[in-house]
């Protein structure tokens, strides 16, 4: 885990990362349902599809499109185990993520988030 701008500096600077935008559907959404809503749904996906030790489908697991915060998951490097590790220094396969490390990754899913909100 790390500081926050940090990362999002590193972030700006990979093409993949840095080519993800809400598309219109999701955007309304975010609006529409509003910032907490769709964080209390990112904390969701995050305890069923990213948090448990082991992952099946690891990198397959956190859709491309259709919600707010699977595109943020996608920007922010939070969408699977490996970028977890890679981007974030959080241990992968075989770690059950920690409360807070969870926190950690609704954290900067809401900073990326926030920049539409």
């Amino acid at each position: 885990m790390q500081d926050l701008d940090s990362l999002f500096e590193r972030l700006g600077k990979s093409a993949f990362r840095s080519r993800f935008r809400l598309r219109t559907k999701e955007l309304e959404y975010l609006r529409g349902k509003g910032l907490d809503t769709v964080l209390d749904h990112a904390r969701s996906f995050i305890d069923e599809r990213l948090a448990p030790a082991d992952i099946p489908n690891d990198g397959r697991q956190t859709p491309m499109r259709n919600h707010p915060a699977f595109i943020a998951q996608h920007a922010t490097a939070t969408c699977c185990r490996k970028c977890l590790q890679k981007w974030h220094g959080i241990p992968g396969e075989g770690h059950e993520l920690t409360p807070e490390e969870r926190d950690y990754v609704v954290s900067v899913i809401r900073k990326w988030l926030s920049a539409y909100a």
